[in-house]
């Protein structure tokens, strides 16, 4: 079985609180699309509930759901909230990625 992606307790608590503001269940889906400067990005949204060949993992009550084609790319990685004096953002710490860019939003392997 491929190893699903894991949610740090930073990443947790974040998904948490704009779940909450927003009325919806705190369910995270991450996806991977073609495209951004290294050839994929990282695709973040809330989502109101798993699709049935999802990877679903679980922290603190919070939900990290992934679909199959995506699951591929992002197998092993760690989805991060983190906040610097530039801003404040989700990160995916992916270790199949080769290549990364300046933003963290997109990769290539």
């Amino acid at each position: 079985m491929i190893n699903s992606p894991t949610l740090t307790d930073a990443a947790a608590a974040r998904i948490a609180v704009i779940a909450e503001k927003q009325a919806k269940p705190a369910i995270l889906r991450l996806s991977v699309e073609g495209g951004g400067c290294s050839g994929f990005q990282y695709k973040f949204g809330l989502a109101d509930a798993a699709e049935s060949d999802d990877a679903i993992s679980e922290k603190d009550g919070v939900k990290l759901l992934v679909d199959p084609v995506s699951l591929d790319l992002v197998a092993g990685s760690t989805v991060d909230f983190v906040e610097s004096l530039g801003g404040a953002a989700f990160r995916v710490e992916n270790p199949q990625a080769a290549a990364g860019c300046g933003c963290g939003s997109s990769f290539g392997i």
